[in-house]
């Protein structure tokens, strides 16, 4: 008797999982015009072709413009506060924590994500549908902000300061988030970062 001949059958991809990774491509692809190019340029045609399916395979997922944007807002903002409400079990302890947490918060508004929230957000301002489907996932996210960066500066939840530090640590984190939307600022941001850590360890009494 011969040897029986091994065949290997190439094994198909589920259908479910190459859907799932149009939708997931379609999303990341929307969120990078949006950071990249503006409201204007993220229509299902062009998030198609940046993400190298169909426009057909696009309008199974996401029949309308308004459909994908719904979805790439929650994406965002899902995105957004699952890094706000990071562990903080890995923070060092002592004066170098607080630096961590101001770079951690600046760190969110600087990021893809923020840039493109940003493009929703100004067409939202005039666009009442669009602003009350954001305000809550922004509220949400701002909370889970300030949680964490509370946590970061006060971690034993003593210092009355402590609540305002964390809120202007985040309104701080948001300005250098949109002063860097049109160029590299990247050397001040770190100018202002060592500045503003040298007040609130001065400000919160740490050694």
């Amino acid at each position: 008797m011969g040897r029986e001949r091994v065949v290997n059958v190439p094994t198909r991809e589920p259908q479910q999982d190459r859907s799932r990774l149009t939708r997931e491509r379609l999303l990341a692809s929307t969120v990078d015009l949006l950071a990249d190019h503006g409201w204007a340029a993220a229509t299902v045609a062009r998030v198609a072709e940046v993400a190298g399916v169909s426009r057909g395979a696009a309008q199974h997922h996401f029949p309308t413009r308004e459909a994908l944007i719904t979805a790439a807002l929650d994406q965002m903002f899902h995105d957004l506060t699952a890094l706000a409400a990071d562990d903080l079990d890995d923070l060092p302890a002592g004066p170098e924590r607080i630096e961590v947490v101001v770079e951690r918060a600046v760190d969110i508004y600087v990021g893809r994500n923020f840039r493109a929230a940003l493009q929703v957000w100004a067409a939202a301002a005039s666009d009442q549908a669009l602003r009350e489907q954001i305000l809550p996932l922004e509220a949400k996210f701002a909370r889970a902000a300030h949680t964490m960066t509370l946590a970061g500066l006060d971690p034993e939840g003593t210092d009355p300061n402590a609540y305002r530090l964390a809120q202007a640590t985040l309104d701080l984190a948001r300005g250098l988030g949109l002063a860097g939307t049109l160029s590299d600022d990247s050397r001040r941001r770190a100018q202002v970062v060592r500045t503003w850590v040298e007040q609130l360890t001065a400000a919160l009494g740490s050694p």
